[in-house]
């Protein structure tokens, strides 16, 4: 499990195919101090396994699935990205619960920069709304953000100085593709409603009489 603050930015050296998927070779400065192999990381909001540690680097497999479910089917040798290392049982709890199981890939529609913050447009699957709501939390490329608003299948969030300038934010631009987290809570919720056997539907409405997203 992440907490979603991002410890760091890496750079994708190196990117290897084989019949599992893609093995990624990772540059770091911070992470690598403490890391082991058989470590979770996180990278870009995807939860990988550490399989090789170097001096200064190390290397992570993909499956095919995971491929195909987030951005990294478009890294290649060169391209920046967050890194956090997994939450530890002593460890401090700043962000939301990330687990780096990634739900869909969003597009970034706008930048609005204000001062040294920032406030951003993405599209979401349309899968994927039922679980956002305003003022709930959502995962974009492993960052713990708060929504700001939604509208259809487009949401806003704001970016603090400290998330902008500290992750790969920073470096994306209108039409780039993001990895999408939703907040757990809201799968939970939704699981235990149709258990019940209810008819209920789950939407934003709902999900803020249960408490939530105000």
């Amino acid at each position: 499990m992440f907490t979603g603050l991002i410890e760091e930015i890496g750079k994708v050296e190196r990117i290897q195919s084989n019949p599992e998927g893609k093995l990624f070779e990772i540059s770091s400065k911070k992470v690598i101090e403490d890391l082991h192999i058989g470590d979770s990381i996180s990278v870009d909001g995807v939860c990988l396994s550490v399989v090789y540690l170097g001096s200064n680097r190390f290397s992570a497999q993909a499956v095919l699935e995971t491929l195909e479910r987030s951005t990294l089917k478009y890294f290649k040798a060169g391209t920046m990205v967050n890194l956090e290392r997994a939450l530890t049982a002593n460890g401090r709890f700043g962000g939301h619960f990330v687990q780096g199981h990634v739900d869909g890939i969003g597009r970034l529609m706008n930048i609005q920069h204000t001062g040294k913050s920032a406030v951003i447009s993405i599209q979401v699957p349309g899968e994927l709304s039922r679980y956002i709501v305003p003022k709930g939390s959502l995962a974009l490329n492993g960052i713990s953000l708060t929504v700001a608003g939604i509208v259809g299948n487009s949401i806003t969030v704001s970016v603090i100085p400290i998330s902008l300038t500290g992750t790969n934010l920073s470096r994306k631009k209108v039409g780039d593709y993001l990895n999408i987290e939703v907040d757990i809570l809201a799968k939970y919720i939704e699981k235990i409603v149709t258990n019940r056997g209810s008819n209920v539907s789950i939407n934003e409405d709902r999900i803020k009489q249960w408490g939530y997203g105000k």
